[in-house]
């Protein structure tokens, strides 16, 4: 085989191939944030090796070996689905939301402005976080956002109810029977308490974190939430959004927070 055979075996490429390689390069790098800092993050990129190899080969026409990888690949995708089932759920959830929750925010402003969106108060939340802090009171706060938490609203028990100060510090209050576990709020309600949130997996968070912290980081990663967090050893706050948590706030920097980006 002698290199003008294995220049003619390359294809020809138009604009659409370039745009196809950039939108493959999009979803690869989209993919690679995801994994980043996971156990899988080695698979991927051992899979990214394994495909770039074949595809070297096939244009190569290596016909044996790149048989063998594309049988491997090919045999291989039902154990990758399994592999990175928990990765896969919160990439497709990440896409939905980013996608029609950021359409909604640009397209459908005028529908907020005829149907005058009721206002949230953030004035509880902060003095909630504000008292058990200095108390000591270990809290952790959920505010859902476009995306739904039926299965975690079920998990704990359901309240519905106005918030306030009170309830919320009556609520995480340690003798009382629903201070274990998250409150679920969606605007100006408390909707559920008491509830199991998925614990995140990822192993670049930190080790001295505790499991609060932890289930306030899952939450967001399957979700547009954004979790609170007082400390009970600390008092600290703390906010978590999309799987990156942000320490030691003051109250008026969280309401900051809380107000710019609640929908």
């Amino acid at each position: 085989m002698n290199l003008l055979t294995v220049i003619q075996g390359f294809p020809e490429i138009h604009l659409i191939d370039i745009i196809d390689i950039l939108l493959v390069a999009y979803l690869f790098y989209e993919i690679y944030k995801l994994v980043k800092g996971t156990n899988v993050m080695g698979i991927f990129i051992g899979i990214i090796v394994i495909y770039a190899i074949w595809k070297i080969v096939s244009i190569l026409q290596m016909k044996l070996l790149s048989d063998l990888l594309g049988q491997f690949i090919s045999m291989g995708m039902l154990a990758l689905v399994v592999v990175f089932q928990p990765e896969i759920r919160r990439f497709l959830l990440q896409l939905g939301t980013k996608s029609f929750i950021g359409i909604k925010k640009r397209f459908l402003f005028w529908k907020i402005s005829v149907t005058q969106k009721k206002k949230v108060n953030f004035e509880p939340y902060i003095e909630a976080c504000n008292n058990m802090s200095n108390s000591l009171t270990g809290a952790l706060i959920v505010f859902m956002q476009e995306n739904e938490l039926n299965d975690i609203i079920a998990s704990g028990e359901h309240i519905d109810a106005e918030v306030s100060s009170a309830l919320l510090e009556t609520i995480f209050f340690k003798n009382t029977p629903l201070h274990d576990g998250a409150v679920i709020v969606k605007g100006n309600k408390i909707v559920a308490a008491r509830c199991i949130l998925p614990v995140s997996s990822n192993s670049a968070i930190n080790p001295n974190l505790g499991l609060r912290h932890r289930s306030a980081i899952g939450v967001t990663e399957m979700s547009d939430a954004i979790s609170v967090i007082v400390s009970e050893q600390t008092g600290a706050i703390s906010y978590v959004r999309e799987g990156t948590i942000t320490h030691g706030v003051t109250p008026s920097q969280l309401k900051k927070y809380l107000e710019e980006n609640i929908l």
